[in-house]
């Protein structure tokens, strides 16, 4: 990935500011296959198409993205029979996995360019079976615009908001920290958690916000983040660190840097 670093406004080349890579090949497909055993008549596999290329990355599979995936699996109770949204989905796995997986609502969005709408759209059809479609939406947004159209998309309930809140590899768009920070302080339920029986147990609304330091040396830009975050009121909870083969393994900086993915845990106070 590139150095190349800048504040802008929302024309598409200036809320991303990474310049594109060489053209990638036409579509492509990727399968992500599921970690944990299963009965056989569950979901195995999930079958990704990725944009031949596209200046928002949106031709990768990135690795939170298949740490996110399996996270999800493993913590069902995060989402099911709730509602979920995420942000900058690109080929959409994580949210495909809590639709797949039972969460009642989920909206799936991404920058309003066509090329990345119309190929989520493609794997929901792809993925998800057509007597599940009618709770997932796929909506075209700019973090930090008003919410209100997606929270117009949930059920009617007392409170119109998301109980989780999904970030795959986003936080390298420096410029954007606040501007996703707004979106989520807008978007996610403002309920406690509640005890009980297992049916009545409901965890705190959270945003999951996992990542890659795909530039080392900007580690702490990255990092900026969370810090914004706290002034914001959020507490911070890492959660999870596993290791991939770096996404790009000719790029500069320590390979364990670039191979690890972190998973963190943020709620409110």
């Amino acid at each position: 990935m590139s150095d190349s670093e800048g504040e802008g406004g929302l024309a598409l080349d200036s809320v991303f500011t990474e310049p594109p890579r060489p053209p990638s090949p036409e579509p492509t497909v990727t399968v992500y296959t599921r970690e944990r055993q299963v009965n056989p008549d569950e979901w195995s596999t999930i079958s990704i198409r990725l944009v031949g290329s596209h200046p928002l990355w949106g031709h990768h599979l990135w690795n939170a993205s298949r740490a996110f995936a399996s996270y999800l699996d493993e913590h069902p109770e995060l989402y099911r029979e709730g509602t979920v949204l995420e942000l900058g989905a690109g080929g959409a796995l994580p949210g495909i996995v809590a639709a797949k997986n039972g969460a009642s609502a989920v909206v799936l969005t991404d920058y309003p360019d066509a090329a990345l709408v119309d190929n989520i759209s493609h794997n929901v059809r792809e993925n998800i079976p057509e007597s599940q479609r009618s709770g997932v939406y796929v909506e075209g947004y700019i973090w930090g615009h008003p919410v209100e159209p997606l929270l117009a998309l949930l059920p009617d309930s007392e409170e119109k908001a998301f109980d989780l809140i999904i970030l795959s590899d986003l936080i390298f768009n420096h410029s954007q920290h606040e501007a996703m920070l707004k979106t989520c302080d807008l978007a996610l339920s403002r309920r406690k958690s509640t005890t009980g029986d297992d049916s009545q147990s409901r965890p705190s609304p959270c945003l999951l916000v996992f990542y890659t330091h795909h530039r080392p040396h900007l580690a702490d830009r990255d990092m900026e983040f969370f810090a914004k975050a706290r002034e914001r009121g959020w507490i911070c909870e890492e959660i999870l660190t596993r290791k991939y083969p770096p996404m790009f393994p000719e790029d500069p900086g320590e390979e364990e840097v670039r191979a690890t993915v972190h998973g963190c845990r943020l709620t409110r106070v």
